[in-house]
């Protein structure tokens, strides 16, 4: 965040946590729900984008209609823990649409990946042509979702 950011207050908060409930709703409903002008509100919402507290809008996409019904967690050991490696790494990561999160962890391997495919087959054909020759990839364990118990994209503010 730039240097000209400011810490929100209560009234940034409410705009933000209305925000993560519904992304499109309109200025004036957003004005409405946290007791402000909708100037006001508009001028708060700009400012909370311009400096980082908002990333963006996005749809939230049903996986099962479009056929991505199975979500795999894959922990990655890498062979070596250089820069090189690790960049090499994050780079073939990044072009590859069936990796929806790329985490690096603390503890005992080094990547922790979220997939989503549309069944095991499919999973075992990205294992065997993706996963598997990624840069530096030693081991992977695999961990296939059975029943998706919580999903939300909101933060606690």
């Amino acid at each position: 965040m730039s240097e000209s950011t400011h810490e929100p207050d209560r009234i940034d908060l409410r705009i933000l946590r209305v925000l993560q409930s519904d992304g499109r709703i309109p200025n004036l409903k957003l004005a409405e729900a946290v007791s402000l002008s909708p100037t006001a509100v508009l001028a708060r919402t700009q400012r909370l984008q311009r400096e980082g507290y908002i990333l963006g809008y996005e749809a939230r996409l049903n996986p099962l209609k479009l056929g991505l019904g199975m979500m795999v967690f894959v922990e990655v050991l890498l062979d070596r823990t250089t820069p090189n490696v690790f960049d090499q790494f994050k780079a073939a990561v990044q072009v590859r649409d069936e990796i929806m999160e790329c985490h690096m962890v603390a503890g005992g391997f080094d990547y922790l990946l979220k997939t989503r495919m549309a069944d095991m087959s499919a999973y075992r054909d990205f294992a065997g042509k993706v996963l598997w020759q990624l840069p530096g990839v030693r081991e992977t364990r695999t961990y296939a979702v059975m029943e998706e118990v919580k999903n939300t994209t909101q933060l606690c503010v």
